[in-house]
């Protein structure tokens, strides 16, 4: 397979490929690298949605992440479903082979109706939230390495509105003048916050279309509706 720069990949599922079918060994490592980055926030959130704050929780997640690293994801297939949905399952499938190893009374902190076959909306709950945070932590992150690892004014005035959603233009301009040590007019506020708005969106949709395969425009929207993250592309954040 011909070398490709990790940075120039577009697609996580080429990602995938380059992590365990690259005849680089340097790049295979480094697409390894780069997939437990971007899925292991996901995953601890995942397990400890199940088991809790324990340290059988963050020791089970480690085994997991140390399972993408060692490339055991090589059989992953896009024609076989999503990516997220394959790894869910896979934790599923770990914990319960954990505890049938274990020979364990349930724990008292674990929920292990999770873990039934049959479909339950919790289980799914967690992980889409816990998928969610991850591909809204990542798109703040492209907008950042955008910034060159200095966040923008509108980098800064966006996080503002996140934490202050209901703040007016004249509050978020003294907030954000605050921060910068300079005078901001409202009207400029607002301008800047429609621009970083829409540089949030236009990144928000590079990363969803990175973990899918099938890029067309009703398998994003779909993908944004099952992730509960529509109306951060229609409204803005």
């Amino acid at each position: 397979m011909e070398s490709e720069r990790i940075d120039a990949i577009k697609t996580r599922w080429t990602l995938i490929r380059h992590a365990h079918q690259s005849g680089d060994a340097l790049t295979a490592e480094e697409a390894r690298r780069e997939l437990v980055m971007r899925y292991a926030p996901a995953v601890r959130r995942y397990v400890g949605a199940i088991l809790g704050s324990s340290d059988q929780a963050e020791d089970l997640a480690q085994d997991f992440v140390v399972r993408l690293m060692k490339g055991d994801f090589a059989g992953a297939d896009p024609e076989r479903g999503r990516f997220r949905d394959l790894l869910k399952t896979a934790i599923r499938n770990m914990i319960r082979t954990h505890w049938q190893k274990a020979n364990r009374r349930r724990p008292a902190d674990a929920d292990l109706s999770l873990l039934q076959d049959d479909f339950n909306e919790k289980q799914d709950q967690d992980w889409t939230a816990a998928w969610q945070r991850t591909v809204i932590e990542q798109t703040w992150s492209r907008m950042l390495a955008e910034d060159e690892g200095q966040p923008s004014a509108g980098f800064r005035l966006l996080k503002l509105r996140v934490q202050m959603p209901d703040a007016s233009s004249e509050a978020l301009a003294e907030a954000l003048g605050k921060r910068l040590n300079q005078t901001i007019k409202p009207d400029n506020c607002r301008q800047m916050l429609k621009r970083a708005r829409a540089r949030f969106a236009a990144h928000l949709l590079d990363e969803i279309r990175a973990s899918l395969d099938d890029e067309s425009e009703d398998r994003v929207q779909q993908e944004l509706a099952d992730l509960g993250l529509l109306e951060w592309i229609r409204d803005g954040v």
